[in-house]
């Protein structure tokens, strides 16, 4: 009998023992989740009773309180469990409650998010409406119009800057979805720093000037040639100045500058400002600005064309590049957008002289057009033989790839090919034309004429055998410049 006792008493005293680690670790936790100062004298409470029962385990384990008994041995060890088991409970309840008020903050986010996306969505249908109900007004008034070419031309004018707006918008939904899955890469290349300032306030001017705003552009760099990628660069600074023009009214001031602000080991230090004195924002929006879908709900704001994703992609790319963007704005008075940035310093690159669109002419060659749309087969053969190719068509790859087999050698100077097209993709029909075993066939230069506009699909392409690649909706001065690249580098 007196073995089974102490062998309570034992267990029951480690079994408490233990109880007091686990509420000592419970109750520290809890003060470290939030303001428990109140509380302290309570929590301690249950360590001074769960001492006592320790104690009364050692006191009938010595006899002090007379022989010890299985009575009180076993009221002590039930006691030990059942104390356990309540701080197990208790354990369980916090555990219970953390997971509720994670799985809550995520639905709140979700929340947001949903309401953010349903807020871009009903802007996106506005802003896609509107460029289209304009493209589609002045296609049907350009029709109308028999009399006066010069009422044509201006229609045709406006529907150009239309189908423009909705291109930027496509761009901007299918680039932030790029950006937040890490799709996009930079292509760091030599570039003049300053020409990405000129550039940019040469594509804002005229339209600034159009709004009766000023606009104002300075540069200030000692070290000009840098390794960057100019390309995000410059959708950066036109994002900034698009906006600046987008809520400044007449008679407004934009200013775009660049500084250099040191140089050290190799790397210049650079400052780009783009300064507006427009309707400026609320503080409260400041912290949501790079927040995508997110644009300020005021009445003034929901009238302007926007997705809310300009500067959300704005900050991805700075991110990318390891450069930072800071913003000082006042309701009513303006805002400033600066960018800190470092770059590379390379030595100066020659300047190559660049033969301008118009007078790019390919008269007397033969290209083969290989396109299975009617619409941008049209399109093309229009703005192919405006440039004086003369063409040959196929509507999918295996009748480009039996029409190069079939034809003589040198019959064809080069092929202009879609990507997805049926029975065989502008891919298969590339490697099928570099497996030839006349050199003269295989050899032909192939540019991929596709709306596979990203970064992968060039590669894709290059892979494929293609020598380049032209991207839709087709810019005619960079079909023609890459064209012409690709003719010269053949000869």
């Amino acid at each position: 009998m007196d073995y089974l006792i102490y062998s309570l008493i034992f267990a029951g005293s480690a079994l408490m023992a233990f109880n007091i680690f686990l509420y000592v670790r419970f109750a520290r936790k809890i003060r470290e989740r939030g303001d428990w100062e109140r509380e302290r004298r309570i929590l301690r409470i249950p360590i001074v009773l769960l001492v006592l029962f320790l104690a009364g385990y050692i006191a009938v384990g010595i006899g002090v309180l007379g022989e010890p008994n299985i009575i009180m041995s076993g009221i002590l060890f039930g006691g030990s469990i059942f104390v356990f088991m309540m701080v197990w409970l208790m354990q369980r309840i916090v555990s219970r409650v953390r997971e509720n008020e994670h799985l809550e903050a995520k639905l709140i986010a979700a929340e947001e998010a949903n309401k953010a996306k349903t807020f871009f969505l009903s802007n996106m249908t506005h802003d896609i409406r509107t460029p289209l109900n304009a493209i589609i007004g002045y296609t049907t008034l350009a029709k109308k119009e028999q009399g006066s070419a010069e009422k044509q031309l201006e229609y045709v004018r406006k529907i150009e800057i239309a189908s423009d707006q909705l291109l930027a918008i496509v761009n901007n939904v299918l680039e932030m979805s790029r950006i937040e899955s890490g799709k996009i890469e930079l292509e760091p290349k030599i570039v003049n720093v300053e020409d990405c300032i000129r550039e940019s306030a040469e594509l804002m001017r005229a339209q600034l000037a159009e709004k009766k705003i000023t606009f104002n552009s300075s540069c200030n760099v000692s070290d000009k040639w840098v390794l960057c990628d100019k390309n995000l660069l410059n959708r950066v600074l036109m994002n900034l100045l698009s906006n600046a023009g987008k809520f400044t009214g007449e008679n407004g001031i934009i200013t775009l500058s660049l500084n250099q602000i040191s140089s050290r080991d190799g790397v210049g230090d650079y400052e780009f400002r783009v300064k507006d004195t427009g309707i400026g924002m609320d503080p409260a929006f400041v912290e949501h600005l790079f927040t995508p879908f997110e644009r300020e709900r005021t009445s003034t704001v929901s009238k302007i064309q926007g997705t809310g994703l300009g500067m959300a992609i704005t900050k991805g790319v700075l991110d990318m590049m390891g450069g930072k963007i800071d913003v000082v704005t006042e309701k009513g008075k303006g805002t400033e957008f600066i960018i800190n940035v470092s770059f590379p310093i390379e030595k100066q690159e020659e300047q190559k002289p660049e033969n301008s669109a118009e007078s790019i002419r390919f008269d007397g060659l033969r290209a083969l057009l290989v396109e299975d749309n009617a619409i941008n087969m049209e399109i093309a053969k229009l703005l192919l033989t405006q440039a004086g190719f003369e063409l040959d068509t196929a509507e999918n790859g295996q009748i480009a790839v039996d029409k190069v087999i079939a034809s003589e050698s040198g019959y064809y100077d080069l092929i202009l090919t879609d990507i997805q097209m049926p029975v065989m993709d502008g891919y298969t029909e590339a490697r099928a034309i570099r497996a030839l075993p006349d050199p003269s066939l295989s050899g032909i230069p192939i540019i991929a004429m596709t709306a596979n506009a990203f970064r992968e699909d060039v590669k894709t392409a290059e892979e494929a055998g293609m020598n380049a690649h032209i991207a839709k909706p087709l810019n005619v001065s960079d079909m023609l410049t890459t064209i012409k690249a690709v003719m010269d580098g053949r000869k």
